[in-house]
């Protein structure tokens, strides 16, 4: 774990819980959903793969949105999502492993569980197709991609400086998503992306992360290497499935 930079106390409160939070008591075997076959697919279609995000709250949001996710979820898909991002964190972000169970039965796109995974056994409480870890927040990335690979997870390793994304690289990880949040810090710089995506391999899928509100924000991060976006806030603020046909059809 990376911790030579100061963390923002709403990161260290996520940390702390994640901490405590226990594992589950069986290996889990996924049979999951590629998401790099749901990439290639949107973009036959000439769209844009969006990842779009069920987030009921955040630290760097204002209210809650009560919907039903399973409801959000439906229309994200029938917008054109690629794929979904389910918050499972629940202190912080209210979210929950039932809400990812519930969505995955309903749809047919990838879900990326979406938390502050920092244990292996940490992986083993619900099934998902997809897997967030954050190559910050971990001590043994190398160790972690392989365990959720073996599990049949795709891991997800995200990365925020060229640093991480080398250690991203050395670990196995072939989907890398570059956060323009500073998590350090909580702020945000689509210019992120653009130093950072300048220097992964051209194999490398890469997921622009935060930060994504308009068409201009789309079209500057596919300029700059983006297979995919993960967009959540702006989706969230409003219809969501207009919201994300919008996304991708820029």
């Amino acid at each position: 774990m990376n911790t030579s930079d100061a963390i923002a106390p709403a990161v260290e409160s996520i940390l702390d819980s994640a901490r405590e939070r226990e594992g589950g008591d069986e290996r889990l075997s996924i049979e999951a959903r590629s998401f790099p076959e749901a990439v290639a697919a949107t973009e036959r279609e000439d769209r844009v793969p969006v990842i779009s995000e069920v987030k009921p709250t955040s630290p760097t949001t204002e209210g809650v949105r009560e919907d039903d996710p399973v409801e959000l979820a439906r229309e994200m898909v029938a917008g054109g999502a690629t794929a979904l991002s389910v918050l499972t964190e629940p202190e912080h972000f209210g979210g929950s492993t039932e809400t990812l169970e519930r969505v995955r039965e309903v749809v047919d796109v990838p879900v990326l569980r979406k938390d502050f995974i920092l244990r292996e056994d940490q992986f083993d409480v619900v099934e998902a197709d997809l897997i967030l870890l954050i190559a910050r927040f971990v001590d043994d990335l190398e160790e972690l991609v392989a365990a959720a690979t073996d599990r049949g997870f795709q891991p997800l390793v995200e990365v925020h400086t060229a640093e991480e994304l080398e250690e991203a690289i050395d670990a196995g990880a072939d989907i890398v998503g570059i956060n323009n949040r500073d998590l350090g810090k909580l702020e945000v710089d689509l210019a992120t992306f653009e130093r950072v995506a300048a220097k992964a391999p051209e194999d490398v899928l890469l997921i622009a992360e935060s930060g994504i509100s308009s068409g201009e924000d789309v079209r500057r991060m596919r300029e700059a290497g983006a297979d995919a976006l993960l967009i959540g806030t702006a989706i969230m603020d409003g219809d969501v499935r207009e919201n994300t046909r919008e996304f991708t059809t820029t």
